[in-house]
């Protein structure tokens, strides 16, 4: 059983290089289109510190622009990271919230302040190598108490009933 696995390590080894290396060739699209036209601070201002704060912390995955780390460039590395951020956008992209519905808009500030408050955001996979996302608490209460006043801003503007997501029927 040894031999046999001795003799067929070789090629499978050679293999997987030579398919690491044509996988270098493919690069997914970068997200860096930085449309900010339907930003959400178009609507609802944000403060310099929070800015801040979403600049480091949140953006990467959660706006049109992400700031691509060297390894990037390294597949399959860089497809993770592709897939990562198509991910963080689909959930919740802050380039293009003013443009969803309000209700949406409500309840995601909703879910920032509570994933950004348990701790859940950003992602620990994110924080190991962007340290300085890492959020203290008193950046977490900034954050959180953004979020609150701008559905507090959206509870004024709007009526209450359009701030309430409808369930879809099956």
């Amino acid at each position: 059983m040894l031999l046999i696995m001795k003799k067929y390590l070789k090629p499978v080894l050679w293999g997987l290089l030579g398919l690491l290396v044509l996988i270098q060739f493919y690069r997914p699209e970068k997200n860096q289109s930085n449309d900010q036209t339907n930003h959400i601070r178009t609507r609802y201002p944000i403060p310099q510190p929070v800015e801040d704060i979403l600049a480091v912390a949140c953006y990467d995955c959660h706006s049109n622009y992400t700031r691509y780390p060297w390894y990037a460039a390294i597949q399959p590395v860089g497809l993770w990271l592709a897939n990562h951020v198509d991910e963080g956008k689909s959930e919740l992209n802050f380039s293009e919230l003013a443009a969803r519905p309000a209700a949406l808009q409500y309840h995601k500030l909703e879910e920032v302040i509570e994933l950004v408050q348990e701790g859940e955001m950003p992602l620990f996979s994110y924080t190991i190598t962007h340290r300085d996302a890492v959020l203290s608490a008193e950046q977490q209460d900034q954050l959180a108490a953004w979020a609150r006043g701008a559905r507090e801003t959206m509870k004024a503007i709007y009526p209450q009933d359009s701030l309430e997501r409808r369930r879809r029927r099956r």
